[in-house]
């Protein structure tokens, strides 16, 4: 927040409070201006949007309602337009254009989405739609649907379950649903750009999530961080990064010295695609390479174990709530 602080005797304020939406209370981590020459507190536009993410988050969260980039992806694995699957769900004709643009659907509606991300669910609702839809369009999309029961990409889609646990959003994944070329690209940026050993990216991985997270309310990868001798580290890393070298994002290589030996990210072929990241997450990505990345290995372990994420989980080798990217000490 620092990077976008109001001018002036300025101090950034948080603290617990509630919010109601739709006629349920939500406890949140509240951010305000504070003018410390008047008391006077304000907010601005930015932090607005982290306060009200962070009421949306909850919601979508406790009743299974699909998020943003869910609801997007739905509708593209089948090739439709935003108008075509309002029709197939029975919704009005901008409706589902909506909900990708923001608005969040009403719990009927959100679990009716659900379904529609499984092709097999999805078929049927084709099926109960045959006296709406044109022949060549039911023949088309049915074509689309089988191609995703059969392809190689639905058999990738079930091993990523497996690698990542719940691909559902949540307070232990940022609120996104974990994605591996958005991983691949944050590995293979940090790699050409500090050539970390794997203990180092697995920090660095975690600062660029959790600092993301305090500035928007939702990680940029979507992967989940447990608390361990080492950590904070991704879940099942070592899976994740022979996933990557197999995808051709990063090249490791065992580096020995001095009667060590570790895992080192090699600067890898190609430049990291970092379009695929909106600006502000490539400035949080950034940010944590110029902030952390010339630090040596003990030293980011160092700061990363003075941050209370590893420190108030690393007893019971916890997954770490997001939350807690809310009160790092080494970035802002």
């Amino acid at each position: 927040m620092e990077k976008n602080k109001p001018q002036g005797n300025i101090k950034l304020k948080r603290q617990i409070k509630s919010f109601e939406f739709r006629k349920e209370s939500f406890d949140i981590f509240y951010h305000n201006w504070v003018d410390q020459d008047d008391d006077e507190e304000f907010t601005t536009t930015e932090l607005d949007e982290l306060n009200l993410a962070q009421v949306h988050n909850q919601y979508r969260n406790k009743y299974c309602i699909p998020f943003v980039d869910e609801i997007r992806s739905t509708r593209e694995q089948y090739g439709l337009s935003a108008s075509k699957m309002s029709e197939i769900l029975g919704l009005g004709p901008n409706v589902y254009r909506n909900y990708e643009n923001g608005e969040i659907p009403s719990i009927t509606t959100g679990r009716l989405i659900q379904l529609a991300k499984d092709p097999e669910e999805f078929r049927k609702l084709i099926a109960l739609n045959q006296n709406e839809l044109e022949l060549h369009e039911m023949e088309r999309i049915n074509k689309k649907v089988e191609s995703k029961l059969t392809s190689w990409n639905f058999i990738d889609n079930k091993l990523d379950e497996r690698l990542f646990g719940t691909k559902e959003p949540n307070i232990y994944n940022g609120y996104r649903v974990p994605d591996i070329d958005r991983i691949g690209t944050i590995v293979k940026y940090f790699a050409q750009k500090t050539e970390p050993f794997k203990t180092k990216m697995n920090k660095l991985l975690f600062y660029a999530d959790f600092l993301h997270y305090s500035r928007t309310g939702y990680s940029i990868s979507g992967l989940t961080y447990i608390a361990i001798a080492r950590g904070p580290v991704p879940k099942n890393y070592g899976g994740i990064y022979d996933r990557l070298s197999e995808f051709g994002f990063v090249n490791i290589e065992e580096v020995e010295f001095d009667d060590f030996g570790g895992e080192k990210f090699l600067n890898p072929d190609g430049e990291a695609n970092m379009e695929i990241f909106t600006e502000i997450e490539r400035e949080s990505i950034q940010d944590v390479c110029e902030s952390l990345g010339n630090l040596k290995t003990s030293q980011i372990v160092n700061a990363s174990h003075d941050e209370d994420a590893w420190k108030k989980n690393i007893d019971e080798h916890n997954r770490i709530s997001y939350d807690y990217g809310f009160i790092l000490r080494h970035i802002e």
